[in-house]
């Protein structure tokens, strides 16, 4: 069963910065091969919104966060990464990554980002 753990969330002020983790791992056998690695935030109760999204192909995201949020991954340690930067407080919101593989799809728990004076 693979486990996704997040961190990194957290009070900021308007204009700070968050640098969010996840992290896989395997309570037995071995991580299958991660084509995506994706940060979401809740957005509604019914929707997600895609935030960032990084592969081998491309890296993407929301026209809300462009110029703002970096993501970036380190296969070796199957962790991914997301750099915010200029935080506002509209960013506030529950963040849950998403590892996507051939077979199956991971959440993370979710992390609380909340971006007030």
């Amino acid at each position: 069963q693979v486990k996704l753990v997040e961190s990194g969330g957290g009070l900021v002020q308007p204009g700070g910065s968050l640098r969010l983790s996840c992290a896989a791992s395997a309570d037995s056998g071995s991580i299958p091969t991660i084509n995506s690695m994706d940060w979401y935030r809740q957005g509604s109760e019914e929707y997600r919104e895609m935030v960032a999204s990084i592969s081998s192909r491309r890296t993407i995201y929301a026209d809300s966060v462009k110029g703002r949020f970096t993501i970036s991954r380190d296969n070796s340690k199957k962790t991914v990464y997301l750099q915010m930067n200029d935080l506002k407080p509209e960013d506030s919101d529950v963040y849950y990554c998403l590892f996507q593989t051939d077979w199956e799809n991971y959440w993370g728990q979710g992390t609380q980002v909340t971006v007030s004076s």
